[in-house]
This record gives structure tokens, sequence and C-alpha cells, in this order.
């Protein structure tokens, strides 16, 4: 069974930063891709980043990009997000993703519809 321990949210001021981790169980991340999607109540969720550990490739969203740094360790199994220079945009629930390694996946990783296994998520509220 897949499982993920999404922590690190909290409430943070504009211009703020935080760090999500996400322990991940059940695969390895030597052999699948994480990322991390973000979510407010009624709308799709939007994606924020990808980490590919196999070749250290990172892919970000226009929205984020600049500001938020992914990273994953493959030895303890976890993925990271540094998020800086947090605004009230940003804010919204938090969710680790993870899909098998393939080449297309650095394609099309912004569709919410090819990720096969998510988390909970960790909720983010950045003030204004």
């Amino acid at each position: 069974e897949v499982q993920f321990a999404e922590s690190g949210g909290g409430l943070v001021q504009t211009g703020g930063s935080l760090r999500l981790s996400c322990v991940v169980s059940g695969l390895s991340l030597d052999e699948y891709v994480v990322g991390w999607f973000r979510q407010v109540p009624g709308k799709e969720p939007e994606p924020v980043a990808c980490i590919a550990s196999s070749d250290g490739t990172t892919n970000y969203a226009d929205s984020v990009r600049g500001r938020f740094t992914g990273s994953s360790d493959s030895a303890e199994n976890t993925a990271h997000l540094q998020m800086n220079n947090l605004s009230p945009e940003d804010t919204a629930v938090y969710k680790c993703v993870a899909q098998v390694d393939t080449p297309v996946m650095r394609e099309v990783w912004m569709l919410p519809t090819i990720w096969t296994y998510w988390g909970q998520g960790t909720q983010v509220t950045v003030s204004s």
C-alpha cells in the first residue's frame, strides 16, 4: 500500500517561507517521479512541481518558478518543497503525488489525471 506523510504546512505572512516534506512508503522514488499539486475548494488541482530522482530533473509551474524549489532524497524516500516569497495566492492544500517514472512524464506532468498516487495534503495559508 502506497502512503504519503506530508508535513510542514501552516500559517505564514506574505513574503515568508515554508518547507513542505513528503515521506513516501510503498514505492521507491528511484523508480517513481514525485510531484506537488495544490488545490483550493471548488477548483481543480493546480500543478506546482515535478521531481525525478532518476536524472535529477525538476519542472515547475510558471506561477512558482523562481520562488519554489523541489527536491527529493531517494535514500530517505522523501520529497521536499521549499517555498519562498509566499503570497496569499499560494494559499491552498498542497498534495504530494507519485507516478511511475517514464520519459513522457517530463512532458505531461502538469496533468492531474496522469498521477496514480495522491497524498491527503497539508494546508498552507498565507496572510496579507
